[in-house]
């Protein structure tokens, strides 16, 4: 049975960016929910991960209103104007590990810290965007050190609340996401536009699996298609 009741309110962080506005879109128009709310930096109630502050001051903007019944995620970074995934361990830096490390697991663990508390204790999921290359038992190609690193810690982070939420909030599922290829930013430089799926497809896909999740679900690992995937 669905965690998701129906109507139900949704959040959606991180919602300017590619696959965050499709999942907008395709919340507005979903029939049973009632409300979708999109946050980003220059939003009314704005989050930026190169500012951990706002995290929390973000959530207390909607402490005072109904809970949400979904809250996704899709904040990340994979490479920015100053550097490309490393490809080898000469590579690795300390500025770029430092950074994807606050954007891909500081960030969105203080977020479930505090934006789970917006969760509606009877019936609710919230999923944080991760990555296959963040499995360290499926790394089988090696490179991409930082962000292969930031989100493993990322999904230590979301196992280990879903098993003190479970405790708390028994009928929630907190769970980490694999949204496979998009064409998105994120993967213009990896042929993205020509291996990616349209970023709408992508969202009613993850949509479609959310929608599955019972609270037995909470601190899974899976992809798009709803496999499960080793830590």
């Amino acid at each position: 049975m669905s965690l998701i009741p129906n109507p139900f309110r949704a959040l959606v962080i991180g919602s300017s960016g590619t696959i965050g506005s499709a999942f907008v879109e395709l919340l507005e128009q979903h029939p049973a929910c009632m409300e979708v709310i999109g946050i980003h930096r220059n939003s009314a109630n704005p989050i930026d991960y190169q500012d951990l502050s706002t995290i929390e001051a973000a959530a207390k903007a909607f402490s005072d209103k109904p809970p949400f019944q979904l809250i996704i995620n899709t904040i990340g970074i994979l490479h920015c104007a100053d550097w490309m995934p490393e490809k080898k361990l000469d590579d690795l830096n300390a500025e770029q590990l430092q950074m994807l490390m606050q954007i891909n697991a500081i960030g969105p663990g203080l977020t479930i810290k505090y934006f789970s508390k917006l969760l509606d204790s009877n019936n609710s999921v919230m999923a944080t965007l991760s990555a296959k290359v963040g499995s360290i038992e499926d790394n089988r190609l090696g490179g991409w050190y930082s962000y292969r690193a930031s989100k493993a810690a990322l999904n230590m982070l979301i196992k280990t609340a879903s098993i003190e939420c479970s405790r708390t909030k028994p009928n929630n599922a907190l769970v980490a996401l694999h949204p496979g290829t998009v064409n998105s930013r994120l993967s213009k430089p990896f042929k993205g536009e020509q291996i990616g799926r349209p970023p709408l497809e992508a969202a009613q896909d993850m949509l479609n699996v959310l929608f599955t999740l019972g609270k037995e679900d909470s601190g899974s690992f899976i992809t798009y298609s709803g496999e499960r995937l080793p830590w």
